[in-house]
């Protein structure tokens, strides 16, 4: 299985690193971190989990996803427990690796930060703040949330299938106007009638939020 991932892996032209054990890939991780991990349940000398506990533990925040024939709930729940940030059971179809691998690689690595800048916009994730320049802006909670993932993507464009599943945790996209609604209400505060607007809307796509200086 190894080999036939690595083979896949590589004709999409990503660059890959096997580790045959969890020892080995426990010093291939401390001496180059890559932008992802794969790792086995079952591992010899040190298994999946053990190996990305021990990562956490050291500060590593690389993504990990977890494979493992493993299916039940409770396996699951412990690959994530674990500091795994997605778990696929085998077997499982090549493409979703690929859906998975892909979008792990999107999301951002976390960061301890607790002040976040884009051009004029800065937000104290402590004290639950946000300011354009010198102006104060008064955000409800789920705005508060929406603005600090755009604000942690600057200049990307944004679906809706994204903010659903990332700001309100909807594992579906609804046939519905909330995403709009929302965003049009924060518009309104953070783009005030003499700035530049630093949110708009990509037809067919979804939300920006530009990096203007």
């Amino acid at each position: 299985m190894a080999e036939q991932i690595l083979a896949n892996l590589r004709q999409e032209r990503y660059a890959v690193l096997h580790a045959a054990s969890g020892p080995e890939g426990l010093a291939a991780m401390r001496a180059e971190p890559p932008n992802l991990l794969i790792a086995d349940r079952t591992l010899p000398g040190l298994d999946g989990l053990s190996m990305i506990q021990t990562l956490r533990s050291e500060g590593n925040r690389v993504p990990a996803l977890v494979l493992s024939a493993l299916s039940s709930v409770d396996e699951r729940i412990k690959g994530l427990k674990a500091g795994g940030d997605d778990y696929l059971t085998k077997p499982f179809a090549m493409g979703e690796l690929f859906a998975r691998i892909e979008a792990l690689l999107r999301r951002p690595v976390e960061t301890r930060e607790t002040i976040l800048t884009v051009g004029p916009l800065v937000m104290d994730l402590v004290e639950r703040t946000a300011r354009r320049g010198q102006r104060w802006l008064e955000l409800l909670p789920r705005e508060f949330k929406l603005l600090e993932y755009m604000m942690r993507r600057p200049s990307r464009a944004l679906t809706r299938a994204m903010l659903f599943a990332d700001v309100w945790d909807y594992q579906f996209t609804p046939r519905s106007n909330l995403v709009d609604v929302h965003m049009g209400r924060l518009r309104h505060k953070v783009d005030g009638s003499e700035d530049i607007p630093m949110i708009r809307s990509v037809l067919g796509v979804g939300f920006v939020l530009d990096a203007i200086a």
